[in-house]
Formats: C-alpha cells, sequence, structure tokens
C-alpha cells in the first residue's frame, strides 16, 4: 500500500514540478496575449503593442525577450530601411495554440457566467 502512495506522491510532485515550470515561463499577464496575438500572423513591434493593447514598449520588449529565449517565438530582422522587425510563433509555441484555445474557451464561459450573476 505504501509503494502505491510512494509511487502517485512522485507523480504528483513531478506534474506539480511541470506545472511550476510552465508557469514561471507564462507568468504575468502579457505572454498569452502576445503569443496569441501571433496565432493568425507574424507582427511587427507597434503592430502588435496595438493588439495587445495597454502595454507598454518597455514592457512588451522584454515580454518578447523572453519568448523568444523560451524559444515560444522567433524575431526576424528584415534588411530595410528603415529596418523592419517581425515576431512570429515558432513551430514549440505553436504546440501551446491548443492551451490558448482552452483558456480563451474558459475565460468566454467564466465571464458569462459572472455578467450574468451581477444581473
Amino acid at each position: 500500500m505504501s509503494e502505491k502512495i510512494s509511487l502517485h506522491s512522485d507523480v504528483c510532485s513531478k506534474n506539480m514540478l511541470a506545472l511550476r515550470d510552465t508557469l514561471n515561463i507564462m507568468n504575468g499577464k502579457w505572454k498569452m496575449a502576445i503569443m496569441f496575438s501571433l496565432t493568425e500572423e507574424k507582427k511587427r513591434f507597434k503592430e502588435l503593442q496595438r493588439h495587445v493593447g495597454k502595454i507598454t514598449g518597455k514592457m512588451l520588449s522584454q515580454e518578447l525577450k523572453e519568448l523568444e529565449m523560451n524559444e515560444l517565438i522567433k524575431r526576424t530582422v528584415l534588411d530595410t530601411k528603415p529596418v523592419t522587425v517581425e515576431y512570429e510563433l515558432t513551430t514549440y509555441g505553436k504546440s501551446l495554440e491548443k492551451v490558448t484555445e482552452e483558456l480563451v474557451n474558459w475565460g468566454l464561459k467564466h465571464r458569462t457566467r459572472i455578467i450574468r450573476k451581477m444581473k
């Protein structure tokens, strides 16, 4: 019996560690919004800033660097005058699309539930 508890505990610990890793990478209120903004097409910095909304340039720049460091987005500098920089999801970043869809679906249901409560 104690072996079963130990195995369950090991799985829970491993899963908790994986969850914390995910939350550490996706922390803050902007990263998922940035990634969601990039699901359909690549965007330039200002396009991203407008689409995400209410994010400062400094914060967007910081979040983009972290997403790039974690290989979720790709930054491409185009040889134009002035220089153009585009951001897009990597294949690895696209692996989070189902998670993002589920978060959006849950958020829509939650918003409806809370608004209904307020009436």
